[in-house]
């Protein structure tokens, strides 16, 4: 099976997250801990939607991502790791540490065609 580019897996074992940054096609399984790692898809509605959809916002210097429309927790053991806007071949990433407001600000346009994406530790990777 291809890996397409920003495809994210997680391990089960050791919650450790990777990122595709390029295309391969030379292997079966991304493995981790001895085991194959778990292709996240892409949610946007389930349970919990409220409080993992990003919503977009004009912000001042760009567009403003709040993490769903209810804040989502941001403790110790459950939180918003990052917010990523992805705009033609640009990726914009903040990370998140618990505490922190489950928001960023990113000096991007407000424009059509923006990929929002969080990642949840708990609940997985969700986009707008």
């Amino acid at each position: 099976m291809s890996k397409e580019k920003l495809q994210v897996f997680k391990c089960h074992c050791c919650d450790f997250v990777l990122e595709v940054t390029s295309p391969i096609d030379c292997c079966d399984d991304l493995s981790c801990c001895g085991k194959p790692m778990l292709l996240l898809e892409e949610k946007t509605s389930d349970a919990g939607k409220e409080k993992h959809v990003p919503v977009l916002s004009q912000g001042q210097a760009g567009v403003k991502v709040a993490v769903g429309s209810i804040p989502h927790p941001m403790e110790n053991d459950h939180f918003i790791e990052w917010i990523e806007v992805i705009n033609d071949s640009y990726q914009n990433r903040r990370f998140l540490k618990p505490g922190e407001k489950p928001e960023a600000e990113f000096y991007v346009p407000m424009q059509s065609g923006l990929k929002v994406r969080t990642y949840c530790n708990k609940h997985g990777l969700w986009k707008a």
